[in-house]
């Protein structure tokens, strides 16, 4: 039998320890962030019962939803005649009875109403674990990918909305990026847009085509909206509040002169510039705010804000979004309870790091320091050391005996290890242990106690 080549499912990657460190630095900057801001980490199943996801991410996202099939023999439940003419979406709900989580937010909201007797409300929690969604694989988008998410329920204040663009703009700037922008709607002025031309019913076609601005331009969302039932006396009313220019307030000032009949639509007016109103009490570090009417997102239960971030410093696709949804947990019986989060996208906040070089010096390492020695003698010496350092919170290795030293000093530059320890006979009978900067090349005769107070207080 001919060897398999090993290799990963398309739009999947293995990660390195090297990029695992990094990831890490991601995860642990934007989880001290939520925590600041009050946040609590939860965690759900990988899976949910295909009932838990389906129908809560528009036609699109039902179907980039990967399903699994039932264990064992699964068409054995399938009535026979069922199984004549038909195609495996119709025999879905026979065959497959759970699915991968396609996001962390409607995994959240059946979390909350299976535990809501446990919870105080408001809840404010963050999550940060894999999705998936069958997707076609590019640059920066991948089939298996991390979200950190970020949601309040059972509040129904602005302030939550605020401090969101104020979470973004503090974990974005703690990881180093300098120019990027949280894109802010409502889906009310969308639903008032479409009720001003009399398309209320088309809200859903009107938000998925002008979304789609950015990739195929007005003339590509005339030519959908067209198909879609909409008159061309529509598309010239939505013209001028598609391509609305200016600053946030300009923008603002226009809007509700064009939905001045429209009673939704100045709501989402009045709360957009209530946050707006918010964020004026504090002092962004790196972040811009700008009101963006083509800022749609495609997912059916966003009710109110909508949330987007992107970079401005590398090509690529939004870096976080979210929004707030009045009724999600009652999809799942428990009715009027509103919610609001966001969602950070790790995986191309990665990518933009590294385009970058944002990472610090020291996320190749996570070894502080590696003991060599020559012979067992010098194995036997070093444990009591070994011990010490890993007391003091120090990473530490020790290179097992029967290594020549540059082997063990080679082991130590490829780990990107900063520091070696390396006790000989007359280290040992002096106590007098050789530490070498393995940055510099400097070394020095030190003993136990001077190196520990060296790594733990830079003395």
């Amino acid at each position: 039998m001919a060897a398999i080549k090993p290799s990963v499912p398309k739009g999947t990657r293995d990660f390195s320890p090297a990029e695992m460190v990094k990831r890490n630095f991601i995860f642990d900057t934007i989880k001290g962030v939520f925590r600041k801001f009050g946040y609590q980490q939860i965690e759900t199943p990988s899976m949910e019962n295909l009932s838990t996801l389906t129908g809560k991410y528009g036609d699109e996202g039902d179907k980039l939803m990967f399903k699994i099939l039932n264990s064992g023999d699964y068409l054995s439940k399938v009535e026979p005649a069922k199984l004549v003419n038909a195609n495996s979406n119709q025999l879905i709900s026979d065959i497959s009875e759970k699915a991968l989580r396609y996001d962390l937010t409607v995994p959240f909201a059946r979390y909350v109403v299976q535990h809501q007797n446990e919870i105080t409300f408001p809840f404010k929690r963050f999550q940060v674990q894999p999705v998936w969604r069958a997707d076609r694989p590019q640059r920066g988008r991948y089939r298996e990918f991390f979200q950190c998410d970020a949601d309040v329920v059972g509040s129904d204040s602005l302030l939550n909305e605020a401090e969101f663009i104020l979470i973004y703009d503090e974990a974005l700037s703690a990881l180093g990026l300098k120019d990027f922008t949280v894109k802010i709607n409502n889906r009310k002025i969308l639903s008032g847009i479409a009720e001003v031309i009399g398309k209320i019913d088309n809200i859903i076609d009107l938000t998925v085509a002008i979304d789609k601005l950015d990739k195929i331009g007005l003339d590509g969302v005339i030519k959908e909206l067209l198909e879609k039932g909409f008159t061309t006396d529509d598309i010239e009313k939505l013209k001028p509040v598609i391509l609305l220019e200016g600053t946030n307030s300009t923008k603002l000032q226009s809007l509700r002169a064009a939905l001045a009949d429209s009673v939704i639509g100045l709501t989402g007016c009045d709360e957009i510039e209530e946050v707006f109103n918010y964020i004026d009490n504090f002092k962004l570090q790196n972040g811009t705010i700008e009101l963006d009417i083509t800022l749609a997102r495609g997912l059916n239960y966003y009710t109110g804000a909508i949330f987007e971030v992107k970079t401005n410093e590398v090509a690529i696709g939004s870096i976080g979004g979210g929004g707030r949804y009045d009724d999600l947990t009652g999809m799942f019986g428990l009715k009027g309870l509103t919610g609001v989060g966001i969602s950070f996208g790790a995986d191309r906040i990665y990518d933009v790091m590294e385009e970058l070089d944002l990472f610090p010096a020291d996320a190749n390492q996570s070894t502080q320091v590696l003991i060599c020695c020559f012979d067992k003698d010098g194995e036997l010496y070093a444990l009591p050391l070994l011990q010490q350092l890993r007391d003091n919170n120090i990473n530490t290795e020790l290179y097992p005996a029967g290594a020549k030293i540059k082997k063990q000093l080679d082991y130590a530059n490829n780990k990107y290890i900063p520091y070696t320890v390396v006790i000989g006979s007359d280290e040992m009978q002096s106590s007098m242990l050789t530490f070498k900067d393995m940055t510099s090349g400097m070394q020095e005769k030190l003993t136990a106690k001077q190196i520990i107070g060296k790594l733990t207080t830079g003395l």
